[in-house]
């Protein structure tokens, strides 16, 4: 899944997006509104983390066009915290809102939230025959076996089980589960699928379609 942090602190932008890719989410950053515009304007995040008081452009002018734009998920972060703070807040679009300091694992658990309130919604565990991917707990699993997985094999399994059967393009999958600065013409992609179907063994999860991409088959 692809998020954007919309940071200006950059020792707590560096913290919160290393901790976000432990946990399988692949992370841009963006120093200021006018990068964050910028970059939601070439990229269709799941779900940006955008601190409200941000240099250049205000996170609250940001906030109100990607509310306006209707294809991001906002998560908004800051330091005041009164319930005038969060009503003002959400009334500038934004869909949840976390004050500073936050406890790390409530903000995994409202990105992973907010993203299942993308259209059309995902369920909170993805489940394909035997196999089990819980995202909130970092957990997967086939017949009852915990699979130990990288996070991009973790994000490439979430992508392809979300599809709930459709094929998804490697293209796609570079997208979603690298961030930015991921080179386009990698085989990262066709060597982290292979890796994952290792992993899940046999039967086969994990279908090739040539020329199209990869699927899970519901």
């Amino acid at each position: 899944m692809r998020v954007l942090l919309a940071e200006d602190e950059v020792p707590l932008a560096k913290y919160v997006a290393a901790g976000l890719r432990r946990h399988g989410f692949a992370v841009d950053l963006a120093g200021d509104g006018a990068s964050a515009l910028e970059k939601c304007s070439h990229t269709p995040y799941d779900v940006v983390v955008l601190d409200r008081d941000l240099p250049v452009v205000h996170g609250d002018t940001v906030c109100r066009r990607l509310a306006g734009d209707g294809a991001h998920r906002v998560l908004m972060l800051t330091a005041a915290d009164s319930v005038e703070d969060r009503v003002a807040g959400l009334s500038l679009g934004a869909d949840d809102y976390l004050g500073k300091p936050f406890a790390f694992s409530e903000l995994v658990a409202r990105v992973w939230a907010l993203s299942r309130r993308s259209t059309p919604a995902r369920p909170p565990v993805l489940r394909a025959g035997d196999v089990v991917l819980d995202p909130a707990r970092r957990l997967a699993e086939r017949a009852g076996r915990e699979l130990l997985l990288t996070p991009k094999e973790f994000g490439v399994l979430h992508e392809l089980l979300a599809a709930r059967g459709d094929v998804v393009r490697a293209g796609t999958l570079l997208e979603k589960v690298w961030d930015e600065h991921a080179d386009p013409f990698t085989n990262a992609v066709r060597i982290t699928v292979g890796t994952l179907r290792r992993k899940l063994g046999d039967p086969p999860v994990v279908e090739t379609v040539t020329g199209a991409g990869y699927r899970v088959r519901p």
